[in-house]
């Protein structure tokens, strides 16, 4: 999950409002048509990201390789998305929003075609590194493209409209594709993305508007980000709290499987989704006067969810409250991190922070995945949530001690 503001569309951002003001009586209303053209869009992203959890065991066979080695391609598409999304935005900054949009998504059609016809793993990570890197540029791009669609006063309600495509990925598409894999082949899931992507570029074509890319010479300064008093925190809390939650995340297919209840993956996933369907209701309504008590409170419902599957999981009841924990907690951390960095940054650094932001959190993606699979191979799943519980226990302390800059008691007033 993983999103920032469109750093290659240059800052101040003009909009449809501020190049035609409505008048008095004129209602100001969101380009919805649009909009769900971008939250779909957000949901290709993250779902090609997160597919593969649900459906380790089929692919591992039909690969010939171990699940840690299949959870890989996790790894790698995050990898993708990590090394190349700052270099590869700066060189598209001149691009046409919309022709790089209509780019980045036909690669992830691309990449998703080949990884559901290859037999050879080698290829299979290969066409997952390319949709990271097609993550990469869409990322970076669409919550700025969904700003700039929208009138001022209604930017946050498009941003939010936008990024609706993540939750319902990790809600409903995950258990959907972990069943179709179960009932049809893990193939057909893919394959079903590139279908769901073709039908996306003409929608895009057809319903999004252009805009120019950025003008020569303007960037966003990211060491200077790092001086600004509470980006570094953020930075920190989001990096560590993504990587706790990948490592279970990733194999969370070979970890159920483990205690018999594989064939329940899909139900499990699904209660986790409905549960982070309700976190981000429930942060949606709650983020503006409580940031901090939000964040708080989501740290602890991972770390309380961790501590139920390390000591519990051999009773099913306490497997399905522990996801149902997961999912309150996590719901929401994308909304809430993202916030948390754009009111850090200011407006100044903002950009800069969200930038910043996108890359941690795939490179914790990355690394979530790699020491999933190392302790999957040398321990045995036990040891996952014990590493999660272990990785949140600084998340908590950096989110309570940040209450200066960071995570302020008060947010700051636009």
């Amino acid at each position: 999950m993983s999103t920032t503001p469109d750093t290659a569309a240059g800052s101040p951002v003009r909009t449809g409002a501020e190049a035609s003001p409505a008048g008095a009586g004129e209602q100001q209303k969101l380009p919805m048509f649009a909009l769900l053209a971008l939250a779909t869009a957000v949901f290709i992203t993250s779902l090609t990201e997160t597919l593969p959890a649900g459906l380790l065991p089929s692919m591992s066979d039909d690969l010939n390789v171990s699940e840690s080695a299949t959870g890989q391609t996790v790894t790698i598409y995050a990898l993708g998305t990590a090394l190349t999304a700052i270099p590869l935005t700066a060189a598209t900054a001149g691009w046409r929003r919309k022709r790089l949009l209509l780019t980045s998504m036909a690669g992830f059609a691309v990449a998703n075609t080949v990884t559901a016809l290859s037999s050879l793993y080698g290829l299979t990570m290969v066409a997952r590194f390319v949709a990271g890197v097609a993550a990469g540029l869409a990322w970076a791009l669409l919550a700025g493209y969904a700003r700039r669609l929208a009138p001022v006063p209604l930017q946050g309600r498009a941003i939010a409209v936008a990024m609706a495509g993540i939750p319902v990925a990790l809600s409903l598409g995950v258990p959907a594709g972990t069943f179709l894999g179960k009932v049809t082949d893990w193939r057909v899931a893919f394959l079903a993305m590139t279908a769901l992507t073709v039908l996306l570029l003409a929608w895009i074509a057809a319903a999004v508007p252009d805009y120019p890319g950025q003008e020569r010479g303007e960037r966003p300064k990211m060491l200077h980000a790092l001086k600004v008093p509470g980006v570094v925190p953020v930075l920190f809390v989001t990096l560590v709290f993504v990587l706790a939650h990948t490592i279970i995340y990733a194999y969370i297919a070979t970890f159920l499987d483990d205690l018999g209840m594989g064939g329940n993956t899909d139900l499990v996933l699904l209660v986790f989704g409905i549960a982070s369907l309700a976190s981000i209701w429930i942060v949606g309504a709650q983020i503006h006067h409580r940031l901090r008590v939000l964040t708080v409170a989501s740290s602890l419902l991972v770390a309380v969810s961790a501590a139920v599957l390390a000591v519990l999981a051999d009773q099913t009841a306490f497997v399905y409250l522990a996801a149902v924990l997961w999912g309150l907690g996590w719901g929401g951390v994308p909304t809430l991190l993202q916030t948390a960095a754009g009111d850090a940054g200011g407006e100044k650094a903002a950009d800069a922070a969200q930038a910043m932001l996108v890359t941690l959190w795939n490179v914790a993606m990355a690394g979530g995945g790699v020491i999933g699979g190392v302790l999957l191979d040398l321990t045995g799943s036990d040891s996952l949530p014990w590493s999660v519980l272990l990785l949140m226990l600084p998340v908590i302390a950096v989110v309570v001690l940040a209450r200066g800059h960071g995570f302020p008691a008060k947010r700051p007033v636009a």
